[in-house]
């Protein structure tokens, strides 16, 4: 980057890890699946962190869960509205959906029955099982969003079910290495940061545990580094590797819930937290294990995404200071649009173009690249929706009001569009025309 931008960047970060207290904080930011900027303050056994030393990232471990979970539902080896106890028998929490899972929406209790899961050795998965008794379901499924680390170790063995193998051998065959997430691991090694709890009134530190978490490694257990997580974020924007689809990862950023509040601020979609802030949207997740805190934050609009990571409990408020690197760099540097060119578009779609009218109010349709659609009303407001092709003549919505309905065109005797019928309204060249099925009738005495 300029290095005006890689100051301003830099400046953030040494402020921060001093206003914080941080024994050592690394951060970078990416853009086009790039890492262009990272660096580091503090030190690591008496020298500067780099690249490649180790944080434990906690709770980012989900979306990586998440991404696997995504992968067998496009395989076809699972619904997001299957009950989990489809797959893993009956029990007092068979009833949760994997998407509810995905989501926090379950009502799950949030932490695992027994001592703090977080600073103690885990058992497996039945252990884990035998204490999510009836007691455990704290809210009913579906009525809010309730952060449940629990869900996350339900969902691990779900994957280790379906592949045949453990969670983790899927994710380091499925995805990890094909990001080039190398140095992500459950155990750190010789080249890992210490976690460490920082005196609040004093400058003293003391080291913190870090167990195998067990059955409950899923929800937190992984450690990696500025390079890797880069990666991740990289897949988070869009540029996925092939790991998933970029229909998929839209789908994991899209809203699932939200917080409790008159305007929300953040909240959740399938393995990603989502956050808004300044009228910008942000995905990705933020995660902490005793002695270390970590985030990943995409800027869903500009693409530009951004991490940190620290090793210290508490003391770095991380999304806000992850987020505050995405703002810098799109301030100081602004991502500039592709150039346009034109596309490859089929030409018989080209008659589909132009006005259309839902009753009497007119909408524009337009043709997008891979022979997608866009219908949206003249002007501000309206419904708006981008459609994929299914078929011959036929769409299906991917957002906005119209998400997962079917766009279809009826054609006249010879061949030529006569309406557009979305989810049951029909769409003519001019408004209600009478040589259309409009549901109701047009009346034969015609406009006055």
């Amino acid at each position: 980057m300029l290095p005006t931008t890689e100051y301003a960047l830099l400046s953030r970060l040494a402020t921060e890890q001093v206003r914080g207290r941080a024994p050592s904080l690394v951060a970078g930011v990416v853009r086009d699946g790039e890492l262009v900027w990272s660096a580091a303050r503090g030190f690591v056994d008496g020298s500067p962190p780099d690249n490649d030393t180790q944080y434990r990232i906690g709770s980012i471990t989900k979306t990586l869960i998440a991404v696997l979970v995504m992968r067998l539902r496009d395989e076809g080896k699972l619904a997001l509205d299957d009950p989990i106890g489809a797959h893993l028998g009956q029990s007092p929490f068979g009833h949760l959906t994997v998407a509810q899972l995905l989501s926090h929406t379950g009502g799950l209790t949030s932490e695992a029955p027994g001592s703090w899961w977080e600073r103690s050795p885990g058992g497996d998965w039945a252990e884990l099982a035998a204490g999510l008794t009836p007691e455990q379901l704290k809210l009913r499924a579906g009525k809010q969003f309730h952060y449940s680390n629990v869900g996350y170790g339900v969902l691990g063995e779900l994957v280790g079910r379906l592949r045949g193998s453990s969670w983790l051998e899927a994710l380091k065959a499925e995805v990890l290495d094909p990001l080039g997430m190398t140095r992500t691991t459950p155990h750190p090694d010789d080249h890992a940061a210490q976690g460490w709890a920082v005196h609040p009134f004093a400058d003293v530190v003391l080291p913190e545990p870090a167990p195998d978490t067990g059955a409950m490694a899923p929800a937190g257990q992984l450690w990696s580094t500025v390079h890797d997580l880069s990666r991740l974020t990289s897949l988070i924007s869009g540029h996925t590797s092939g790991v998933l689809s970029a229909d998929t990862v839209a789908e994991m950023r899209a809203v699932a819930t939200v917080e409790d509040g008159a305007q929300w601020l953040s909240g959740y979609g399938l393995g990603l937290q989502l956050a808004r802030r300044d009228g910008r949207a942000y995905a990705g997740h933020t995660g902490s294990m005793p002695g270390f805190v970590a985030c990943t934050m995409v800027d869903t609009e500009s693409g530009t995404g951004a991490l940190a990571m620290a090793n210290t409990t508490s003391g770095v408020p991380i999304l806000a200071f992850t987020l505050d690197l995405i703002a810098l760099a799109d301030q100081h540097e602004p991502p500039l649009p592709q150039p346009w060119q034109p596309a490859e578009v089929d030409t018989a779609l080209l008659e589909l173009t132009g006005l259309w009218h839902w009753g009497p109010t007119p909408h524009l349709l337009r043709i997008l690249p891979n022979g997608w659609l866009y219908l949206a009303p003249v002007g501000d407001g309206g419904r708006r929706s981008r459609f994929r092709p299914t078929g011959p003549d036929e769409w299906v919505g991917l957002d906005g009001y119209y998400a997962g309905e079917t766009l279809r065109v009826g054609r006249d005797a010879d061949g030529k569009p006569r309406y557009l019928d979305l989810a049951t309204f029909i769409f003519t060249r001019t408004p209600y025309d009478p040589e259309a099925p409009v549901p109701g009738g047009v009346d034969p005495k015609g406009w006055r």
